[in-house]
């Protein structure tokens, strides 16, 4: 079996975007590939105390110079939200609906999901906390929008969304991006390099 690298990530975490852009090369120059597992901030905030980075005195000023900065880096188009930061509850949803599905086409769709939604926000500007856009966003990457639509208010993918959460913060998770290799975390976007190194080398 393939082994994997879980990619924890908020939507409403432009580092979480930025990061998600590279991660599934890195991945791949190691012969894995990338489980991807959404969280929400809000739920992780209420227990490490923290404030969304943005709100932050003085550091969010300097986040918001540096998503644009770390965008040009890397080649990425980038706008920051108008609205931010936003609730993504149903863009999780349907990101864990696509992830556990029992059809492995859709199974193999999620990470295009997952790349259209952040694009959907920081390049496009579209309001993914509206369900309706979500929606939208993932019938035009080919799934179903009646099916999408009936994920969203589906018991067992919430219930699976708050499971998710629960087994992140349990296992050290506390913001996004948050990438397990093996049980080793590295957390944020500037980790990626080291992450690469890391499997190169074996670890150390």
């Amino acid at each position: 079996m393939t082994q994997t690298l879980s990619f924890y990530y908020d939507y409403s975490s432009p580092y979480g975007y930025l990061a998600s852009e590279r991660i599934e090369a890195i991945a791949a120059r190691h012969g894995r590939t990338v489980r991807w597992c959404p969280i929400l901030l809000g739920a992780v905030f209420r227990i490490t105390g923290s404030v969304p980075l943005t709100e932050q005195p003085m550091k969010g000023d300097y986040a918001l110079h540096d998503f644009k900065r770390s965008a040009r880096e890397h080649g990425l188009d980038y706008s920051h939200p108008e609205t931010f930061p936003i609730a993504t509850v149903a863009a999780a949803r349907v990101s864990v609906w696509a992830r556990e599905h029992d059809d492995p086409a859709i199974v193999d769709q999620t990470g295009t999901l997952v790349h259209a939604l952040f694009r959907a926000l920081y390049v496009d500007n579209r309001a993914i906390n509206d369900a309706a856009v979500v929606s939208d966003v993932a019938s035009r990457v080919g799934l179903e929008r009646a099916a999408i639509d009936a994920a969203l208010a589906d018991g067992a993918v919430k219930d699976q969304l708050r499971q998710d959460i629960d087994a992140a913060v349990a296992l050290g998770v506390f913001g996004s991006p948050t990438i397990d290799v093996d049980g080793e975390l590295f957390w944020g976007s500037d980790r990626l390099d080291q992450i690469d190194r890391w499997l190169e080398r074996g670890g150390w």
